[in-house]
């Protein structure tokens, strides 16, 4: 597409000249006079004609007391409240050329003025319209005989508040329910409700749409309703879901998505319109991550553009229009609204109207980067401000750049500029910016497919490539096997042309990577069984249509391991962490992790969204993608095998302190603030340890005097492992394993902390087993008070610190060695790196020994450090050889790193025993010096 002409380019002299020349290069300086409001044609008429109205409206910034105060004036003086409205416009947008211009004002002020204004009118004229038809036709009723409301929703900038000062107001009208009025006092003249706020809709427009010989308080547009100007000016709220479900295209979805409601006051303050919410935020909001919006973004943007283009036809200067050229406002509104919409319904807090504040929320969810987000921030508030000051001139609705010297000249200088030159190069600057962000997001406007290169652009496809058996020949072998045989597959058959385009572009930009080696067959393979059950998703052919470097990372992940296809196709979302430019530098950060889901929890609270169900899926979704996110990290050599289970340990300490927040914070019988309650973390969670899909190792325990305390907390675990562990649309969380609590299966499921410190520190005839304490050597207090943190702690070193008798010990540590080695047996002459002799578990059964037995005398062994760092230790204090330490835990770290990548790949942990026979014989000498006797 051919650009505009940019302010300050070459084509200035074309753009900016009428019958006057051009500008000079270097005008003379501007000065503080230049900048005087006085010299806007609109302000002389004010000042003019409603000389003896300026001081009705009190000084300062106009907002809605005080504007509402000058509404009483003027109404005081004789004027009609349609006429009044208009007076009063006029007062306003006086003020606020002078706080603007004059006084630097921040364009906030200006844009709340504006947008106050707008809604104490509609307000002002729904209050006329019903009084007036009340007495006419009764009062609208539903069928319960209460009063039936009509909506006005301002949409665009009206819903956003962010007006500008000669803006028209998109607005549309949807009633609440179908009907019929009351009838007037004598039970007559009764109308369908329908009628009657078609009537109410005129009577508001005469009120603040029609031109008097005061002008008008707003131009009225309501084209973006239902079924455009072809529509009921009123619709209902039951034929407004239906239409959304039925015929909402995807560009109504960008102006439903800062729509509000404005008016009547006295509904924006009860509430009742949450029906209305609850319509159009799913409408606007899908649940997925949504691609298939780029293209409907890139068609709006080229209607905009082309009708730019025809109005700017032998009129060059209206190709220099801050708000639709290239660069202009629009294009970020546009680039804020793509990001809002793509991810909105898996990330509630990026919803909201304001374009200012959506920009922060994109930078702070990682979305653009900080320099990216300030730099539009900054083209925004630059651009609306000139937008102004164009309206300011002659109070008319338009966006192009004055053409004459003395209008830029009093432009540039209320900008805060030296020169008209040094405007316009900024101007330009700002708008260069805007366009190149713009066109890096939607991948450029002019295209093609070369294979590699290709990304969904609007060039034309070769007819070639139109079918499936078109590109198999380019294909190697294997995958071309594959992919031939979707060609007759009923669900590529059932794709919209559209969507059968992108996959044929994803296979063959798959194929070329191939043939560059920059994937393997194998990734290209598994891509394949990704993708054939998710092809009715045609969101996911979207995203990575889009997003070359998503489709290339993650033919990457699938080629290096079977654990990550399985993963993804459980929960095929979260491809979209690939886009991540911190993916593979950042490291999982609970304190942001946290904060980032009580964001979302508030933004659903904010809109009544955050029932059960939803926070159940928000928590999964969120875990799903953190766990990818380390997956990626993991499979591209970022993190060692040490720091991925760092990670997901760190990861399900934050997901159960999160799920027990707010699930005590619904718990029907809670009965204080915070519960008096701890988590202790075993095995693997307690170890920090934990893997892939591990399960969660736990006791739940409570210190509570209540005399009903036992059922609440009863009632609290269950609702815990529920929410962890149940299964919706977005998968679980975790398996959890509470095994290891007193009594095991059978004892209570949550138990007071005395009762569990008794049973641990063998008080009473009720007590633990000695394989309960080589438990408790890796357990941690995972949630709970300091006090109760201090409290386990103190009863893990009394238990790890007893007395024992080490022969004893050893024999009952042997004894349960066996009795493990026997349920896992191990068959021929293959070693598994975890259960054969010399494997995994001797080592950790040694570290277990050692601390029981040790750690009394020892106090460096008390620490729950990990089986590496306590065979350090142990051999630093002289419990083994010189060198025995460090060998048995470079061994173990080298059979972990085995089993992590067997699993990861879906294999055996089985392996040729010579490829492992330092290792095991590393961890022999161990076990036979630590207890004396060889395994099995």
């Amino acid at each position: 597409m051919t650009a505009s002409p940019n302010i300050g380019s070459p084509a200035l002299d074309s753009a900016l000249s009428t019958n006057v020349p051009p500008v000079a290069p270097c005008m003379d300086a501007l000065t503080q006079a230049h900048r005087e409001a006085a010299y806007s044609r609109f302000v002389q008429r004010v000042r003019r004609r409603f000389a003896s109205e300026l001081d009705c409206l009190p000084p300062g910034a106009p907002v809605h007391a005080s504007m509402q105060t000058c509404l009483a004036q003027l109404l005081g003086r004789g004027l009609a409240m349609p006429a009044a409205l208009r007076v009063l416009r006029q007062l306003v947008l006086e003020r606020l050329v002078v706080l603007d211009c004059e006084q630097d004002a921040p364009l906030q002020v200006v844009t709340r003025a504006v947008t106050e204004l707008a809604e104490l009118a509609l307000d002002a004229a729904c209050t006329l319209a019903f009084a007036e038809l009340d007495t006419l036709y009764g009062a609208p009723l539903a069928e319960d005989g209460t009063r039936a409301q009509l909506w006005v929703i301002g949409m665009g900038k009206l819903g956003a508040r962010e007006l500008n000062v000669s803006s028209d107001i998109d607005l549309i009208y949807v009633y609440d329910h179908d009907g019929e009025t009351a009838g007037n006092e004598q039970g007559r003249n009764r109308i369908s409700n329908h009628e009657y706020f078609g009537k109410a809709v005129k009577h508001i427009y005469n009120t603040v749409g029609e031109t008097t010989e005061h002008g008008n308080v707003f131009r009225v547009d309501l084209a973006l309703r239902p079924n455009g100007n072809s529509g009921p000016s009123a619709v209902s709220l039951g034929a407004l879901e239906e239409y959304f479900l039925v015929q909402g295209r995807e560009w109504e979805r960008f102006a439903w998505l800062k729509s509000r409601l404005i008016a009547p006051a006295a509904c924006v303050r009860d509430k009742s319109s949450n029906g209305l919410r609850s319509a159009v935020l799913p409408f606007v909001f899908r649940k997925y991550l949504d691609y298939n919006v780029f293209d409907s973004l890139r068609s709006l943007h080229r209607q905009i553009r082309d009708h730019a283009s025809k109005r700017a036809a032998g009129n060059p200067g209206r190709a220099n229009d801050v708000k639709l050229s290239r660069g202009g406002i629009r294009e970020i509104e546009f680039t804020v609204q793509l990001l809002q919409v793509v991810r909105g319904g898996q990330f509630p807090e990026l919803r909201t109207r304001p374009t200012l504040d959506a920009l922060q929320r994109l930078c702070k969810a990682n979305l653009m980067p900080p320099a990216t987000a300030e730099a539009l921030a900054t083209a925004y508030d630059f651009l609306r401000r000139v937008e102004h000051r164009i309206q300011y001139l002659d109070d008319q609705q338009t966006h192009v750049m004055p053409t004459r010297d003395d209008d830029l000249a009093w432009l540039a200088a209320t900008m805060g500029c030296a020169t008209v030159c040094e405007f316009l190069r900024t101007l330009d600057a700002h708008r260069e910016t805007v366009a190149q962000e713009f066109d890096i997001l939607l991948g450029g406007t002019t295209g093609g497919c070369n294979g590699a290169g290709c990304n969904g652009r609007n060039g034309a496809t070769r007819s070639a490539v139109d079918s499936l058996q078109s590109v198999l020949p380019q294909l190697p072998e294997a995958f071309a096997a594959k992919v031939a045989q979707w060609c007759e597959h009923p669900r590529v058959l059932a794709l919209r042309e559209d969507a059968r385009k992108r996959l044929v572009r994803l296979v063959e930009r798959t194929g070329a990577w191939l043939e560059e080696g920059r994937v393997n067959e194998q990734a290209a393979l598994r891509l394949a069984d990704w993708i054939e059950p998710l092809l009715r998703r045609e969101s996911y052919l979207a995203l990575l249509q889009e997003r070359p470097s998503v489709h290339e990372r993650l033919l990457r992940l699938l080629g290096a391991a079977k654990w990550p296809a399985r993963y993804l196709l459980k929960h095929p979302g979260v491809i979209d962490e690939l886009a991540s430019q911190q993916l593979l530098t950042d490291r999982f950060d609970a304190v942001q992790f946290e904060a980032e889901l009580e964001n979302r929890r508030d933004a659903l609270r904010s809109t009544d969204e955050d029932d059960e169900e939803a926070l159940l899926n928000l928590l999964r979704r969120a875990h799903h993608a953190e766990v990818f996110r380390t997956l990626a990290r993991d499979l591209e050599g970022v993190l060692t095998v040490e720091q991925v289970a760092d990670d997901l340990s760190a990861l399900a300490d934050t997901m159960l302190r999160v799920t027990a927040r707010w699930c005590w914070g619904r718990l029907k019988n809670r009965h204080r603030e915070e519960p008096a309650f701890a988590i202790i973390g075993y095995g693997k969670l307690g170890g920090k340890e934990l893997g892939y899909g591990s399960d969660l190792d736990i006791v739940f325990v409570y210190e509570d005097e209540d005399e009903n305390a036992g059922e609440i907390y009863a009632a609290f675990v269950r609702k815990m492992i529920n929410w962890m562990t149940v299964k919706t649309g977005e998968g679980d969380l975790f398996e959890i394993d509470t095994a290891l609590r007193p009594n095991g299966n059978s004892g209570m499921l949550v138990t007071s902390f005395t009762a569990y410190a008794n049973y641990q520190q063998q008080r009473g005839s009720n007590t633990a087993w000695t394989w309960e304490h080589q438990a408790m050597t890796r357990a941690r207090a995972v949630l709970g008070s300091p006090a109760m943190f201090a409290r386990f702690d103190a009863i893990r070193e009394s238990v790890i610190t007893a007395a024992r008798d080490a022969q004893a010990l050893a024999a009952e540590i042997v004894a349960m060695r066996e009795k493990v080695r026997a349920a896992h047996p191990v068959r021929g002459a293959m070693f598994d790196v975890k259960h054969s002799h010399g494997g995994m578990v001797d080592v950790e059964f040694v570290v277990q020994f050692l601390v029981l037995s040790q750690s009394r005398a020892h106090p460096e062994l008390r620490a729950n450090s990990g089986n590496i760092n306590l065979l350090q230790r142990a051999e630093a204090v002289g419990l083994l050889r010189p060198g025995m330490g460090q060998a048995a835990s470079d061994a173990y770290r080298v059979l972990r790193q085995i089993q992590h990548r067997a699993r990861l790949d879906e294999a055996p942990t089985q392996v040729d025993a010579a490829m492992v026979a330092s290792e095991a014989a590393a961890v022999q000498a161990l076990w036979q010096h630590v207890l004396g006797t060889p395994g099995a």
